[in-house]
């Protein structure tokens, strides 16, 4: 025998010994250890959380909230919170899946932005605000569900909101960078609306409006993820949301309660004159005749503050404000 083989009475190289070892080592600390769990991935997706690195979007929010109020309370005509829900993502599709049939569905551009945001008001939000502006309650509405289309004055009421909330939305984003809303298309029906892809992922930004009276609602502002990617960091440095000043809280305060204040309101349907004999000989069955006004007044006090029409909604009388001013 050689050297090596009188060392190595087994006939191994040293080696071979040590790799021998090793895999034994190896075999024992793999089977100690727990099988990991296994899961599914999908190529292309990630743990991506909106609160976390879109905190400036979440201030904005906040600063949208407070104007939103100053917009719904009018047409709800009593006390109104709005509150901003913490931002979440999900697929655009799943997020159509999940609402009614009949809703008010809004995109606009925002240039010069690449991509645009969508803007989304219930139906029955809609419906009880008419209720509100013309008198009614605002509540559930009676068959709310199994309607297909807005009414007229339902279509009327939404562009005017419409119009204020996207203002909002503009101003809102001048913190970060000034915009510019187009609107590109309005549906009413969740099956036809263009947005994104149906699998692009959105960033859903809710705002619950809650009234003193009536039910709860909520308007849905959505954003494609990949528009808001590229400049995440831009809005967290830009976006300031600073602590109303003690000035500015009692001013705030002092609005708030003067908005609750309630005014009289009157409307005049014609104005006969009559002579003074007339009116010492009235008797019931008398007729007086009328000439009724193209338009109706509104008035406090002696001030006229609107014109309009008047009509019926709903089986009550009501007036439809046709100018303000």
């Amino acid at each position: 025998m050689t050297g090596a083989d009188a060392g190595d009475p087994s006939g191994l190289e040293s080696g071979d010994i040590l790799s021998e070892g090793l895999e034994q080592a190896i075999a024992a600390a793999t089977a100690a250890r727990p099988a990991a769990e296994v899961r599914a991935f999908a190529l292309g997706s990630d743990s991506f959380r909106p609160a976390e690195r879109l905190t400036g979007l979440e201030r904005m929010g906040e600063k949208i909230a407070r104007s939103l109020r100053t917009v719904i309370e009018p047409f709800v005509q009593v006390r109104t919170q709005v509150t901003a829900v913490p931002l979440s993502t999900r697929s655009f599709d799943d997020w159509l899946e999940a609402q009614p049939n009949l809703i008010s569905l809004s995109h606009y551009r925002l240039q010069p932005m690449k991509g645009g945001m969508l803007i989304a008001v219930p139906a029955d939000f809609v419906a009880a605000l008419i209720e509100r502006f013309y008198g009614g309650q605002s509540g559930p509405q009676p068959n709310a569900g199994k309607r297909l289309e807005f009414s007229a004055s339902e279509e009327l009421l939404l562009a005017r909101l419409l119009e204020k909330v996207s203002s909002i939305m503009v101003e809102a984003w001048r913190d970060v960078m000034p915009v510019e809303a187009n609107l590109a298309q309005r549906e009413t029906s969740r099956f036809h609306i263009r947005f994104v892809r149906p699998d692009d992922q959105v960033v859903i930004q809710n705002f619950t409006i809650t009234p003193t009276e009536g039910t709860p609602a909520t308007i849905t502002v959505l954003y494609p993820l990949a528009m808001l990617r590229p400049i995440e960091e831009q809005m967290s440095k830009r976006v300031v949301d600073e602590a109303p000043s003690g000035n500015s809280a009692w001013k705030s305060m002092l609005a708030a309660s003067l908005a609750e204040v309630q005014l009289p309101v009157r409307s005049i349907l014609a104005r006969p004159e009559i002579s003074l004999a007339q009116l010492m000989s009235l008797k019931a069955g008398d007729v007086i005749p009328i000439q009724i006004l193209p338009r109706t007044p509104l008035l406090i006090a002696s001030r006229t503050v609107a014109e309009g029409q008047i009509g019926e909604q709903d089986g009550r009388a009501a007036m439809l404000i046709e100018r303000v001013g």
